[in-house]
């Protein structure tokens, strides 16, 4: 692809760069980037591209196009429709509050998801008692540790909504990923305890007799009944904006895959092979471990996972989704810093900007508060932090510890 020089786009470009922010003329408005991005797009994307909306860039008719060409056209698409987010947001006075609505549903998916572990357990216990198969143990343990589970994420969420200002000053939305990691370390280790069980009924080499027809009846209501309830679960609450119910949900889908799996182990088992049972058991427990420990590690299926409570970067493009804001506001002469980071679900933001150095105190003030305000705005940050200067070209204001201090 040619570069800038020849008028056309480098995939290398953003629609943002430093040389935009370093002196700002206010013409980086969403407008006119827009305008300018589109004049310069080759015909094989702009034959593709519905220019009405300016966004729809539908990837699977562009002919001609690498991967990374692909790639980075979606990114500026992606980031053009941030830049009129921010725009609308900016002629607007209404703050974003979670939609109350939605906040009804989630509870709704929680409580039913609770209930349906209850009798399910119940369900399983019987079932377990009744055919004394090691892999339908292995479901009703799991279906055991949903209920605790579940205990956990609506402890989280119920603790999240009682703020005390005097012993947690920026809430507790920090409670959200804690829960979940817990969650998350909880199933594992189910995981673990199912796959040492498994092991010592292989090793024993002790077959068990087999089911009569009474057993197996009662062992297909049950194994199917908790498999279509927890399908049903899982698709009412994959959906949801809530973190919390999506754990629910991956939970639900875990589930449907260990009940099909312990049924046909069972089954198996008593038809054919007695170690069938013990070995669907087995590869039940190594995907819980592997399953949910990535979970606990990792940012995984839209989860926050430890990485969120480390303060780790956003992605360039919502660094330019705040940068653009920042340099639409008004009486900014420099961007020096911007910097958005994890500090639990949502991100919190740290600007630099230079002012007139003449600018009266309450000016300056009331610049850096509306700013503030703005940045607050947005869905993805809970707290911003605005340090307003005269100049840009000092060092860093903070340093960054590499140890703990000597208590």
């Amino acid at each position: 692809m040619e570069d800038m020089n020849s008028g056309s786009l480098s995939i290398k470009e953003p629609l943002l760069n430093v040389n935009d922010c370093c002196g700002l003329s206010g013409g980086n408005s969403y407008h006119s980037l827009r305008a300018g991005f589109l004049s310069r797009l080759p015909d094989k994307v702009r034959s593709v591209l519905d220019v009405e909306s300016s966004f729809h860039f539908n990837v699977s008719k562009t002919k001609g196009l690498s991967k990374d060409e692909k790639e980075y056209y979606e990114r500026q698409f992606a980031t053009l429709k941030s830049f009129q987010e921010v725009d609308t947001l900016m002629t607007t006075d209404a703050i974003n509050e979670e939609d109350d609505e939605e906040q009804v549903q989630a509870e709704k998916a929680m409580k039913i998801s609770n209930y349906a572990n209850i009798l399910l357990l119940v369900f399983k216990v019987y079932a377990t008692i009744r055919t004394e198969s090691i892999a339908i143990a292995a479901s009703t343990l799991d279906s055991l540790l949903d209920l605790m589970a579940g205990g956990i994420l609506w402890f989280t969420h119920i603790s999240m909504k009682n703020i005390n200002i005097y012993k947690y000053p920026i809430g507790k939305l920090r409670m959200q990923p804690v829960g979940i990691i817990i969650f998350a370390a909880v199933m594992a280790t189910l995981g673990f305890q199912i796959l040492v069980q498994a092991a010592e009924e292989l090793i024993e080499d002790d077959t068990h007799k087999k089911l009569s027809s009474n057993q197996l009846l009662w062992l297909y209501i049950i194994m199917i009944t908790a498999t279509v309830v927890k399908l049903a679960l899982w698709i009412y609450c994959r959906s949801s904006g809530n973190s919390i119910v999506r754990a629910y949900a991956k939970d639900h889908y875990f589930d449907v895959v260990t009940n099909v799996v312990g049924l046909v182990a069972a089954v198996l088992g008593d038809k054919y092979y007695w170690w069938i049972d013990p070995a669907g058991a087995i590869l039940l427990a190594v995907y819980t471990i592997t399953n949910w420990s990535g979970t606990v590690s990792e940012n995984a299926d839209g989860f926050l996972g430890a990485v969120s409570l480390v303060g780790q970067t956003a992605p360039p493009e919502f660094l330019q989704k705040l940068t653009y804001l920042v340099t639409r506001h008004p009486q900014v002469k420099r961007v020096d810093t911007v910097r958005a980071y994890t500090f639990g679900v949502l991100y919190f933001v740290e600007v630099d900007i230079e002012l007139p150095e003449e600018l009266p105190l309450k000016e300056a003030h009331s610049i850096g508060e509306t700013l503030q305000d703005k940045i607050e705005k947005l869905p993805e940050v809970e707290r911003a932090f605005v340090h307003l200067d005269f100049e840009c070209e000092h060092k860093p204001e903070h340093s960054v510890l590499s140890r703990l201090p000597n208590s």
